[in-house]
């Protein structure tokens, strides 16, 4: 943690990156542009770039099939891009209805999970065949937030209309469980260590879901700042962090921070240039 809070590299001539992945075996890091649509590949010592690999239209997510080692890249009008880490090229396009929004690899590795809002339904692509089938949002929309929680063999989708989270079986898509949850969300993580999940929204909360015999409640939610939507759980470092604008470079408390209180429990919150850590006790 010594160089926290300093820059260690820029990368120039990015176009609104959205996603970004690390292939290990070949030390690349793939990031997706919604702006002009490319996914730039840099090598991950030095983060030099490598190649320029041209899409139709607002890429987006990007996920790693390790067991087939490829790169997909969610773009366009409807679809996932297929990419060859090896040869750096596009090699295929899975078909959706609608673009694809979040998406995640189940825990088997076997299938593909894609938010499709536009389309409101929820796509499940066979990642051996390609072929795809959907599932119905029962009338919930904007389904942007997704994680899978490999423990309880669930898929996590998060709706923005009506805010809620709905939990869905990885086996066979059924609906396991709903719950309410913050409004205008944009990320979701599962903490496997502690059973919670946590929902960042743009209403200015982290929403922290534990998991019970019911389905899933609320443990607390966490002031940050109104629009801060994009998150990243590094559980490693017990630390889900929050992208904010922040009005200074010096370091500030949250709402959230000390011991523990009601609506605050085991939370504690820093917030410097730009970014604001929740530390998760």
């Amino acid at each position: 943690m010594a160089s926290w809070g300093k820059v260690l590299h820029r990368t120039p001539d990015l176009s609104e990156p959205q996603g970004v992945a690390y292939v290990p075996f070949s030390d690349s890091v793939f990031v997706a542009n919604a702006g002009d649509g490319s996914v730039h590949v840099l090598r991950g010592e030095g983060l030099t770039p490598i190649r320029r690999i041209e899409l139709d239209d607002d890429a987006d997510n990007v996920r790693v099939d390790a067991a087939r080692n490829r790169v997909l890249v969610g773009y366009g009008k409807g679809a996932l891009a297929v990419i060859d880490p090896a040869s750096l090229t596009k090699t295929a396009d899975i078909r959706l209805k609608a673009h694809p929004e979040g998406f995640q690899i189940d825990e088997t590795g076997t299938q593909v999970f894609v938010n499709v809002p536009d389309a409101r339904e929820i796509g499940i692509v066979d990642l051996a065949t390609g072929s795809t089938r959907s599932l119905p949002t029962q009338g919930a929309g904007s389904n942007f937030p997704m994680a899978t929680d490999g423990d309880e063999h669930q898929v996590l989708v998060v709706f923005r209309s009506p805010p809620s989270l709905m939990a869905l079986s990885s086996q066979d898509g059924h609906v396991v469980t709903k719950v309410e949850t913050c409004g205008d969300a944009d990320d979701v993580f599962v903490d496997r260590k502690r059973r919670r999940v946590y929902v960042s929204c743009g209403e200015g909360v982290v929403d922290v879901l534990e998991s019970r015999e019911a389905g899933y409640g609320r443990l607390a939610r966490v002031p940050t700042v109104p629009g801060a939507r994009k998150s990243l759980f590094v559980p490693e470092l017990d630390r889900l962090f929050v992208a904010v604008r922040a009005a200074s470079n010096e370091p500030r408390r949250s709402g959230c921070s000390g011991r523990p209180h009601e609506g605050c429990p085991s939370f504690g919150g820093v917030r410097y240039r730009g970014v604001s850590y929740l530390l998760v006790e």
